[in-house]
């Protein structure tokens, strides 16, 4: 493991107070806190080598070309691509994924073909189908969920362990052109068992999109090892800027798509007749691109892996399993996604833990716990469908990351049992 004191020394904003109470940042699922060596690295940059990357023969854009393009051999290694021409840069995972629902439904999709989601999916996950459906008539299917918060399909994971038990063919039809996927739900914490279901999906010639928004700051990525045809990830997650994300594709995958969007840096050659585009992957970079995000994604990276993926994810889920523990304990708590005994933490849950309380709204809830400097999410997080599955308007949800301890969630389980007694 490691150090948390030290570790949270590299978060000043950890320090601070709120409402005069010491400040319990619970809110890591929306955007993580950023370590000095991040906000540093990119200081630095815009003090001493600011300039636009590629085609500038000086030495400046020079040296920002090779800061750039090291970050992205730093993400390549990240989640184990093959290429770099594999990793494009976006301004985050909803980018990402309205890349490849444009660029595929474009090329590879016809009116009343399908893809297919699920009932737990984030609204970028739904959304950019759904624009896409309107404008070309595809169709949106989804999978369902169970009460506890697990694909229907796979719904025997937790006993078992092999995977999905049913598998998504039922869900499946001549039809279906993409599968696209939450890896870890961003409200129910709910891991889903991408890779047996890349398998089953590539049994039946299907590619798939993983959105990895929610796995990628907590456990080891290998995007060789699961397979997938597309991953994205955005960098304000874990620990990096805001406005920096990225979009593995498959190469296969990315030379067959067509271009996102048009203008400089993706073209290779512009005449009145017609433009030829640029090698993979400037082809969906269009634009000048944030270098310096870039950057200090590369460093956050960097500041991940010194403390070790493995170590992070570890403390995370011991985090899990004694919020879980001890927020059972409280009269009336209802807990969201999957469950297990007292005293452990399910194999497919992940740092995000969302509940009410009796009837106490959460908008109320989460408003109170504010007062005393507890920071939580509270609404329906971007994913109204799952809510109405659930029957509710929205949870409360706390979430995990490096720099989190269990004195914090001591002060969450306290402030959760104040704010009850005043209702």
């Amino acid at each position: 493991m490691y150090n948390i004191n030290k570790v949270r020394e590299d978060f000043p904003i950890l320090q601070r107070e709120v409402y005069g109470k010491p400040l319990v940042y619970l809110d890591n699922a929306a955007t993580t806190q950023k370590p000095l060596c991040v906000l540093d690295a990119m200081r630095e940059e815009y003090l001493n080598v600011n300039a636009n990357v590629h085609r500038g023969v000086h030495y400046l854009s020079q040296q920002a070309t090779d800061l750039h393009e090291a970050a992205r051999e730093k993400v390549r290694q990240f989640i184990n691509a093959r290429k770099t021409e594999e990793i494009v840069f976006t301004r985050g995972t909803t980018e990402a994924i309205n890349l490849v629902a444009a660029s595929f439904c474009e090329s590879q999709m016809q009116p009343g073909d399908e893809v297919l989601v699920t009932d737990m999916e984030h609204h970028s996950n739904i959304v950019s189908w759904q624009l896409q459906a309107m404008k070309r008539g595809i169709v949106v299917k989804h999978i369902p969920i169970t009460d506890d918060g697990r694909l229907v399909c796979c719904d025997g994971i937790a006993t078992n362990g092999t995977g999905c038990q049913a598998g998504i063919a039922t869900y499946l039809t001549e039809r279906t052109r993409l599968v696209s996927i939450a890896h870890v739900s961003n409200v129910l914490g709910t891991i889903n068992p991408v890779k047996d279901i890349i398998r089953e999906a590539h049994a039946h010639g299907i590619p798939v999109l993983v959105d990895g928004a929610q796995s990628a700051p907590h456990m080891k990525i290998d995007v060789q090892d699961l397979d997938c045809d597309f991953f994205a990830f955005s960098g304000h997650k874990m620990y990096g800027p805001t406005g920096i994300g990225v979009l593995y594709g498959k190469e296969e995958w990315l030379e067959k798509l067509p271009p996102y969007q048009g203008g400089g840096e993706m073209i290779d050659k512009v005449t009145w007749e017609r433009t030829t585009f640029e090698r993979l992957p400037f082809k969906f970079e269009a634009g000048t691109p944030d270098y310096v995000a870039t950057h200090g994604l590369a460093t956050a990276i960097d500041y991940m892996e010194r403390i070790g993926l493995d170590n992070i994810e570890a403390h995370e889920q011991e985090l899990t399993r004694y919020c879980m523990e001890q927020l059972q304990t409280i009269e009336g708590m209802h807990i969201y996604g999957p469950l297990s005994p007292l005293g452990t933490v399910p194999s497919v849950k992940d740092a995000v833990v969302s509940f009410n309380v009796g009837d106490i709204h959460h908008l109320d809830m989460g408003t109170l716990l504010d007062r005393l400097g507890i920071a939580v999410r509270t609404g329906h997080h971007c994913a109204q469908p799952l809510m109405d599955r659930l029957g509710i308007s929205g949870t409360v949800r706390a979430s995990f990351a490096l720099y989190n301890t269990k004195e914090e969630i001591d002060t969450l389980v306290a402030g959760i049992r104040r704010v009850a007694q005043m209702f």
